[in-house]
């Protein structure tokens, strides 16, 4: 009896956990300069804003125990257990002109924003 595989299945491309644009990672080593001891970001979500869920965002100094981690040249990002099915495959992007200054993150699991993009859905 053969075996048979299905090459497509050996190729399947997975999702990022979590990417940063190259604005994103310089704007973030920016701003780790000013959190002494900081070696990345945290990233979670929070109930919150008109759509359910807003992101959080905070410096670390270590990982926190049950976190997913990625690297990213010499930013660590952390993302919460409970926020990784939210924000798998989300990058993060950091925008910049005379009316403002944010960073963007760009989701591929919400299906609703606010108009404001502070808060998204799932």
């Amino acid at each position: 009896m053969a075996i048979r595989v299905n090459p497509s299945r050996l190729k399947t491309p997975t999702k990022a956990i979590f990417a940063l644009t190259p604005t994103a990672k310089s704007r973030i080593k920016e701003l780790m300069e000013e959190h002494d001891g900081a070696i990345g970001i945290r990233v979670g979500t929070k109930a919150g804003g008109c759509n359910g869920l807003r992101y959080h965002m905070e410096y670390i100094k270590s990982v926190p125990a049950g976190d997913d981690v990625v690297k990213c040249e010499d930013i660590t990002i952390a993302v919460e257990p409970k926020a990784l099915l939210a924000v798998v495959g989300t990058e993060m992007d950091y925008v910049s002109d005379p009316l403002r200054s944010e960073f963007v993150f760009r989701n591929p699991n919400a299906t609703g924003q606010c108009g404001c993009g502070e808060s998204f859905s799932i």
